[in-house]
């Protein structure tokens, strides 16, 4: 491949897609719309030029066989009149017309035709604009349909990487965590109150269980063991009463501050 053809054709590729980015669809239906319009009366001016040809044809052929039909009465009259020289003059003129006529009806028959391919062209063409007019609108709102969705595409997506859309996103984040926070305090206030009264009710088993416990050793002495007690222990145990009951207040107390 020579080196002209080579930049031949990356100049053509290049025009090319300068052309196809250039293209607005909107701008490319309304010139191609106004060229068939132009097309149209091009078309309506031959159609009715070509009729102007017909009508001419049409009166030039009626005068030559007007012409025709006034020889051929001539000829019989002088006929008639017994001028043969002047008959076969009148036949002349008539032959002469007769062929003008014939040659007229052919080129008649021609541009009837002509006219007619014409005018089914013009309906044609006619009936394409009119669909193309219909297909334009619907297009063209089709075009605008895509520019808008591209529009609203391009703006999304320009909010996924904004600042603005970070910042929504930080803040939601700062409030979950803000929830998740109040959420554990909270339980942890009411973990804390369920201790507490869980505390209450262990201390008043624990100080029922011993009650209990004393009345059981008590009650298992019998009356000569508990007569037969040195009246000098009464004091010993007065006062081992006394540090058992401070005792259990101190463990009253440590319970109390649990």
């Amino acid at each position: 491949m020579g080196l002209f053809d080579r930049v031949s054709r990356v100049v053509r590729s290049n025009l090319n897609a300068a052309v196809s980015a250039a293209e607005d669809p909107e701008k490319i239906l309304d010139q191609a719309l106004i060229d068939m319009q132009e097309d149209l009366v091009q078309l309506r001016q031959a159609v009715a030029s070509a009729i102007a040809s017909q009508k001419r044809m049409q009166q030039q052929y009626n005068q030559a066989q007007t012409e025709s039909n006034n020889w051929q009465q001539r000829a019989q009259l002088a006929l008639q009149k017994g001028d043969e020289s002047l008959a076969r003059e009148a036949l002349n003129r008539r032959k002469v017309q007769l062929d003008t006529s014939n040659a007229m009806k052919t080129q008649l028959d021609q541009q009837s035709a002509t006219v007619d391919t014409l005018k089914r062209n013009l309906i044609a063409l006619e009936g394409k604009i009119s669909e193309a007019k219909t297909k334009k609108d619907m297009l063209r709102a089709r075009a605008s349909a895509a520019k808008a969705n591209e529009q609203l595409q391009n703006t999304m997506g320009r909010m996924g990487t904004s600042t603005a859309a970070g910042a929504f996103e930080r803040m939601e984040e700062k409030i979950l965590q803000m929830e998740a926070r109040s959420q554990a305090a909270a339980e942890l206030a009411g973990s804390d109150l369920e201790s507490q009264f869980a505390a209450l009710e262990s201390g008043t088993d624990v100080d029922d269980e011993l009650e209990a416990m004393k009345a059981q050793l008590l009650g298992g002495l019998s009356t000569a063991e508990q007569t037969s007690l040195p009246a000098s222990s009464d004091t010993g145990a007065a006062s081992t009463d006394a540090s058992v009951d401070d005792e259990l207040e101190a463990l009253k107390t440590q319970l109390d501050q649990l």
